[in-house]
């Protein structure tokens, strides 16, 4: 069993891929539009990049800040950003592939955002599963420290009740 240590070192190597991911993605986005303005095309299906790529990038922020802090808040905001990550990459797989029947040939720029987008959402679902394992840690041990402070509480009333407790 993975211990909540390794967790988090897991989760901060991911977020670093996802923003990694991101900056490329956006990167291509952007060629792309450069190339579709030098061709004289549509560039609607050149931005989509930008936006997944905008998406992976916020998931790699929000993942560090989740690790960091560790607080319910932050997972969900983390689990949320996830999910707008893997909206936006299937969105991408989706208008690229659509681009490319339309184009009737498949270019290397086309080639490589489509696997950023692939990568991108396999991060992110992988992160989203990180979190909820970090969640689960973190109620556990939510869970028992509030069980030994009860238990603690417990016992010190039963010793100040106690004849012995009161002298």
């Amino acid at each position: 069993m993975c211990t909540k240590r390794a967790l988090v070192w897991s989760l901060l190597l991911l977020s670093v891929i996802d923003m990694g991911l991101g900056v490329s993605s956006i990167t291509l986005g952007v060629l792309g539009i450069r190339r579709a303005l030098w061709v004289q095309r549509s560039q609607t299906s050149y931005s989509t990049p930008i936006w997944s790529g905008v998406c992976f990038f916020i998931c790699g922020v929000c993942g560090i800040l989740c690790a960091k802090k560790r607080t319910g808040l932050t997972m969900i905001l983390f689990s949320a950003c996830c999910i707008c990550g893997l909206i936006g990459g299937i969105l991408n797989v989706q208008f690229v592939r659509a681009m490319v029947k339309r184009m009737n040939n498949l270019h290397s720029l086309n080639l490589a955002c489509l696997c950023l987008a692939v990568l991108g959402i396999l991060g992110c679902t992988l992160s989203t599963w990180l979190t909820c394992r970090l969640a689960s840690c973190e109620q556990k041990r939510l869970f028992l420290e509030r069980d030994v402070s009860l238990h603690h509480s417990v016992e010190m009333n039963e010793k100040l009740k106690s004849p012995c407790g009161s002298l």
